[in-house]
């Protein structure tokens, strides 16, 4: 799996990096080729490469969650479409989240979970969601009830990669976790931008955090895959 798709990978940079360009230089327009072309070149070097997983719940999970990120990205070139880019992209925290649960080298049992030290593992993600919350609540007006439940979805996939430490080798679970939090960073970007104060350079924030974030995470669940070459998930 090493070399299969590389083309591919290259391209998503490319697109990455040209899309960032067109927001320095200001062609908005442009960004109509750049942007979409992010997400689908990124999700072809996934698919292209994890052949070795073919039908298996793992690959649609996360297949769905970058065509989801890639319509999410679309919709949000359109201003008045951006409660469909939030669900969009609410799909695809769902699609991630799963992954990042079966890409665990164990078996879930409930009697064995520490509840309490789970709490205080991931109280610094509940705390940086509370604090985000906190600035936009007073600004969302409708928006509210997709924006709490946007966020929730944000604390679980972070929260889910979190708890990955252990339980797959350590180049797996700190591309996922890295990545995790940096696209839970981006989306924070954003709403602070929408809905609490203009941030200077968002679009150019946003998106640096975004495209590596993305990144991140299919390299992460490759890791785990390349090193654990009898997981089937």
């Amino acid at each position: 799996m090493k070399q299969k798709g590389i083309a591919w990978l290259y391209l998503y940079l490319f697109a990455g990096v040209s899309d960032m360009i067109m927001i320095v230089e200001g062609h908005q327009d442009y960004r109509f080729f750049t942007k979409p072309l992010i997400m689908l070149a990124l999700a072809v070097y996934f698919l292209t490469t994890t052949a070795v997983i073919k039908n298996s719940l793992l690959r649609k999970c996360v297949g769905a969650a970058l065509l989801f990120s890639l319509a999410g990205d679309v919709l949000l070139l359109f201003p008045s479409l951006f409660l469909y880019g939030l669900g969009a992209f609410l799909i695809a925290l769902i699609g991630y989240t799963i992954a990042f649960k079966l890409t665990q080298n164990h078996q879930i049992n409930l009697r064995n979970i520490n509840f309490l030290k789970t709490f205080f593992y991931n109280l610094p993600i509940y705390i940086f969601a509370a604090l985000l919350y906190f600035l936009v609540n007073d600004h969302l007006g409708q928006m509210k009830v997709p924006v709490v439940l946007y966020i929730l979805a944000m604390v679980l996939m972070v929260s889910i990669a979190r708890e990955r430490f252990k339980r797959t080798n350590m180049l797996s679970f700190i591309q996922v976790f890295v990545g995790a939090s940096l696209f839970m960073v981006s989306d924070s970007i954003l709403a602070l931008d929408l809905f609490f104060s203009p941030i200077a350079s968002a679009d150019i924030l946003i998106m640096g955090t975004y495209i590596l974030a993305q990144l991140l995470i299919v390299m992460g669940i490759r890791s785990h895959l390349v090193h654990s070459p009898t997981a089937k998930q």
